[in-house]
């Protein structure tokens, strides 16, 4: 353990570290690659102990160690599988949920990700099964789970699906067995809940997928009553969990009639504090609008919440407690944008993660010991000073529209002249990138690459506006987005325009693609993964996946891609695949084979586009990955494949 003054002088010295360092050498590609050490963590209610899931290789393991001692009380490998989360059931059982790529061809469910969920007990070691030997019920988990401290003890409550019917009742676990008893009937229209800090049910919301009605239950005698309703085709309203106090749920949702007139500049949804007994809606007190809320670890009530912002994850608290501890760690860690992990139920002890200027580390604050000690670092093989600067960047569109993003350089590079380029571009196409260590990033970087992440239009985090600035934009304007940054750090001087390539995943590897067909001046090679070449295709495939072909999936990407209706035959226009025979630049493809989100039949399609037009084309396809990129050994062959790639069609340094 270690004084906060010596904390505080340490982080200073790493973050200078870097600046003066001159061309370090780089980590081994495979450093960056690898998932990251620790993939989770999380404190016990009492903050005696700590547990974690550590990764090596593909094997993840559980380790729970009582930090006053460092004595681990269990370790054990959970084998080659992939854990979602992690949480405690009280002092004495922790909860881990994993997932598979499996199909249930007997109950007609598709090739998907399915969630499992397994109960440590830490006195007898035994493990359990979530919902094993429940009549009737899949062991498999329909929604995240909830634990609460109940008068019965601290006990998880699931969502189970029925092999008999069309029924997902909720179910009360016991933690002992892993065996469910159904306590609430939910069928496939229940979109969501919220429990009290008993266990019982004070909200529900229903969503008719077809109609696209969404309605908002409250308590009603032995039920509930209906007392909201709203037509959602897209923008769906959702439930956040409990409000400040336990008779009062947050809700998103768009109601014009209930927001400031000022709203149309804001989020497409505001968060709003709803009385259970009375219905009374009232807009929650935050002074900036949170991305993501933070609850009590115990209580299970609304404290804060969080919002990424240029420099990073900036929080706000409504609980004087919680604000006042979160303060001093951010005096502690002061310039770092510590991110809150986990804390125990009497807010005494803290683990925060900072990824400024390194590779990612977190660490243990005890308030009334007024230390920190250094837990875990995320990638131990990446020193910080081979971490190249990020810095946050802003340059106007062709149409004038700001675009905000990110410019990683190569490490040592304070003073960036004439560097090549890779545009990295987000998935989504609605979600963003933001502040901190990218490990992809970072790993081009580290080659003598400069790094472009623009948040383009109709990115989040940026307003109402910005995000339905890119409806109807794919392959148009947010694809010119980020050619306009190319031309912008062109203007300023910081990069060679002639040694530009185009790098992404998902709508990043759509981006990609389009980069070489829609916008092809700009490039000289690309990289897709798991991207969409044939929109229609797509959308057709999105359509095949629901008992509704008219659901709320289709619906959003036909907005996004400007479609006005299923099967609409001029997104040809914007597919890579159907333009395949304009591609005048080298192209890897790179899918992995348990892709659910993105079926690898997108890249398949392009590769025989391209082969037809007798256009060369790279084709990986990575066994047993999935669109997450969630195994070590897939990922470093992603990146390894890419570099190779990246330096065989627009290396790093120029040749004598």
């Amino acid at each position: 353990m270690r004084a906060f003054a010596l904390a505080v002088a340490a982080l200073c010295y790493a973050a200078n570290a870097g600046a003066w360092a001159q061309s370090p050498a780089p980590a081994p590609l495979e450093a960056y690659g690898a998932t990251p050490a620790i993939e989770l963590i999380q404190l016990s209610p009492s903050g005696e102990l700590i547990a974690r899931i550590t990764v090596t290789g593909e094997t993840r393991s559980l380790a729970v160690t009582r930090i006053s001692t460092r004595e681990d009380l269990f370790v054990g490998d959970i084998s080659v599988i992939k854990v979602r989360d992690l949480r405690w059931i009280g002092e004495g059982r922790v909860l881990v949920v994993t997932s598979q790529t499996r199909n249930i061809a007997s109950l007609g469910v598709p090739r998907s990700e399915l969630f499992f969920g397994q109960v440590l007990d830490l006195e007898t070691r035994r493990v359990v099964q979530v919902l094993d030997r429940t009549l009737d019920v899949l062991p498999v988990l329909y929604g995240p789970a909830s634990v609460r401290n109940t008068s019965d003890g601290d006990t998880l409550f699931v969502r189970g699906v029925s092999t008999t019917n069309d029924q997902a009742n909720l179910h009360r676990v016991d933690p002992r067995t892993g065996r469910g008893r159904s306590v609430a009937y939910m069928d496939s229209t229940t979109d969501d809940y919220v429990l009290d800090g008993e266990g019982e049910i004070i909200a529900l919301s229903r969503y008719d997928e077809r109609t696209g009605r969404w309605s908002l239950r409250l308590p009603q005698g032995s039920g509930h009553r209906e007392v909201w309703t709203v037509d959602a085709p897209v923008d769906v309203p959702a439930l956040l969990g409990l409000g400040r106090t336990p008779r009062t749920i947050v809700v998103s949702a768009d109601r014009p009639d209930l927001a400031p007139d000022d709203a149309g500049s804001g989020p497409s949804e505001v968060l709003f504090e709803v009385n259970v007994d009375t219905g009374e809606w009232s807009r929650l007190p935050f002074e900036h609008d949170p991305d993501f809320l933070v609850h009590h670890p115990r209580t299970r009530l609304l404290v804060g919440g969080g919002r990424d912002e240029e420099a990073g994850v900036q929080y706000e608290f409504l609980d004087p407690q919680a604000s006042r501890r979160w303060s001093s760690v951010e005096r502690a860690f002061r310039g770092k944008a510590p991110r809150l992990v986990s804390w125990n139920d009497a807010l005494s002890r803290v683990v925060v993660f900072t990824d400024t200027g390194e590779a990612g580390q977190y660490q243990l604050v005890d308030f009334d010991l007024r230390t920190a000690d250094i837990v875990a670092d995320a990638y131990p093989a990446i020193a910080p000073e081979q971490v190249g600067a990020v810095r946050s960047i802003h340059y106007a569109a062709r149409d004038g529209l700001d675009i905000p993003g990110y410019l990683t350089l190569p490490p040592g590079v304070t003073d960036p002249s004439g560097l090549p380029l890779v545009v990295l571009a987000h998935g989504g196409p609605a979600s963003r990138d933001v502040a901190g260590f990218d490990w992809w990033a970072q790993a081009l970087a580290s080659r003598g690459y400069a790094v472009l992440q623009a948040n383009f239009r109709g990115s989040t985090g940026y307003g109402r506006a910005f995000l339905e600035a890119g409806y109807g934009e794919w392959g148009r304007k947010m694809q010119t987005d980020l050619s306009d940054g190319v031309r912008w750090l062109a203007a300023e001087g910081v990069i060679d325009p002639d040694r530009v390539c185009i790098v992404g995943a998902s709508y990043g590897g759509y981006a990609a693609m389009a980069g070489l067909t829609l916008d092809s001046e700009v490039y000289r090679c690309g990289v897709a993964v798991a991207g969409v070449s044939d929109l229609r295709r797509m959308v057709n495939w999105e359509a095949e996946q629901s008992r509704h072909r008219n659901n709320q999936t289709v619906r959003y990407w036909n907005r996004f891609m400007g479609a006005a209706r299923l099967n609409d035959r001029t997104l040809d226009d914007l597919s890579p695949a159907f333009l395949a025979a304009s591609v005048d630049s080298p192209l890897l493809l790179i899918h992995g084979r348990d892709d659910t989100v993105v079926p690898i039949e997108q890249s398949r399609v392009m590769a025989e586009a391209l082969r037809r037009a007798g256009k060369p084309v790279e084709f990986v396809e990575l066994p047993g990955e999935d669109h997450w990129l969630s195994r070590s050994a897939t990922r470093r062959q992603m990146l390894a494949e890419t570099v190779r790639f990246l330096e065989a069609n627009n290396p790093a340094r120029r040749a004598d």
